[in-house]
């Protein structure tokens, strides 16, 4: 909006107040509800948790306008927290527990703050309830999504236990075994040849692996038109999981990463960590068909994905268990990637180092130097993350979008995120504007890791 537009339109609310004329309405708040549900997996029942919006459906979709305006109502028998991944609000409704408390029992909370850009964004709890599946689709459309003759698709991962998450962090912490950790070589880490040093991929060996609630036994099915595209928004809602998506035959663009618009890339198979997100558009053949969408374990020959199939066409069966290890991630995807709007070009006010630490012997994870981030609204902030520690972490700042603009030293004009990752041994830089007053959670998205020491705060005054 031109500035003499907003000027205008502020005069004629003014006006009309003045007159005593009646407010413009403000639309009526969501209902978003936490409550459990009971899911089929592998052919037994269990009892997850869900986050259902106002028609009964996982999740919230906004079109261009909306406000964030959410009433959010705990209907759990324990106390909750649900974070806003992605999105800019004020602190104290960021939804983390230390700015906006736990949210009881039976209590209804409000949100409201403005929605500043669209994208594929997503809602899950800050605390190991996530692991039980709290967590749902945020999606933000913009005019342009509105008008655009294609067809969308969510597809929000997870992995699954029927063990609780307490009980998994107990086995992880007490030495007990961490139950399939796998190992790949730092060559496929960090391609530092002739390196003998194996790296820490997964530590946890889940009981399945879900796109949209479900396996490859039963995937969602999602009709589509010959000769016609679709937007698929993939989002990595695994607690610590990698996947990498594989598209198959589709002809495939990246479009979007953590909801900001990159320079479109082709290819077949697209890296996705914890917490991250990936708009892909795919183009369907005329002849039709069925086309699975793929998401690979990392390391390990596991799946999950869903099957886009024009009508009529047969469907096989695909195996939950692949022929070979989906690919270990690594940074080379993320060197291609260039954000369509940059940040400004202006030298950091700040730059700080953070050593990522830990081990899996011990279970204890640390952001050495992060508790020294303290600056003040509208800074340029520069962050190098420096990965110390044999397994990769997906690193989290909340409350921002940043720019990646160097791995291991080299600059370059990267994506603007909110999630990157930082695999072994590896440094990877971000800048960003400090945004508004407040203790910023920036922690890695393996929620174990959190747990277990790897949460900090950029602390902006």
């Amino acid at each position: 909006m031109k500035r003499r537009d907003f000027l205008a339109g502020a005069v004629a609310l003014a006006g009309g107040a003045a007159l005593g004329l009646p407010a413009p309405a403000r639309a009526a708040a969501r209902a978003l509800t936490i409550s459990t549900r009971t899911l089929e997996v592998s052919g037994r029942p269990a009892t997850v948790y869900g986050l259902t919006g106002p028609d009964g459906r996982p999740g919230l979709t906004f079109t261009p306008g909306d406000a964030f305006r959410v009433d959010l109502a705990n209907r759990l028998e324990e106390d909750t927290i649900v974070h806003w991944h992605g999105l800019t609000p004020p602190i104290d409704q960021d939804g983390v527990a230390h700015t906006g408390g736990m949210l009881k029992p039976g209590e209804t909370r409000a949100y409201d703050f403005l929605l500043d850009r669209p994208g594929t964004y997503w809602m899950h709890a800050h605390t190991l309830q996530e692991q039980n599946l709290l967590a749902a689709p945020l999606i933000i459309h913009s005019k342009q999504d509105l008008a655009a003759d294609r067809q969308e698709v969510v597809m929000l991962l997870h992995d699954f236990s029927f063990t609780p998450a307490e009980e998994l962090l107990g086995r992880l912490t007490s030495g007990q075994g961490h139950g399939g950790m796998t190992h790949g070589s730092m060559d496929d880490a960090s391609g530092m040849s002739g390196s003998m040093m194996t790296m820490d991929l997964n530590d946890i060996e889940y009981d399945a692996y879900l796109a949209n609630d479900r396996t490859l036994d039963d995937p969602e099915i999602i009709t589509v038109e010959r000769a016609g595209r679709v937007l698929l928004r993939i989002i990595n809602g695994a607690t610590s999981t990698g996947f990498t998506i594989d598209t198959g035959a589709l002809t495939t663009q990246a479009v979007a990463i953590d909801g900001q618009p990159i320079t479109p890339i082709e290819g077949k198979l697209f890296p996705l960590t914890m917490g991250q997100r990936i708009d892909l558009h795919v183009d369907i053949p005329k002849d039709g068909g069925a086309f699975p969408i793929i998401a690979r374990r990392e390391g390990t020959p596991h799946r999950t994905g869903l099957v886009l199939a024009t009508k009529g066409a047969a469907i096989r069966k695909i195996a939950s268990m692949g022929e070979t290890a989906g690919p270990v991630l690594d940074l080379a995807f993320e060197a291609k990637l260039q954000a369509t709007a940059p940040l400004a070009a202006r030298p950091a006010a700040k730059r700080f180092m953070v050593h990522l630490t830990g081990d899996m012997a011990s279970y204890q994870w640390g952001m050495a130097g992060a508790e020294d981030i303290t600056t003040t609204s509208g800074e340029r902030i520069e962050i190098a993350m420096m990965n110390m520690s044999m397994m990769a972490h997906p690193m989290h700042l909340h409350g921002h979008h940043f720019q990646v603009t160097a791995i291991d030293g080299a600059p370059l004009s990267g994506a603007l995120r909110d999630t990157v990752l930082v695999p072994p041994m590896k440094t990877v830089t971000i800048a960003f504007d400090a945004g508004t007053q407040g203790d910023w959670a920036f922690h890695c998205h393996h929620l174990y890791h959190m747990v277990q020491g790897m949460m900090a705060h950029v602390k902006v005054g």
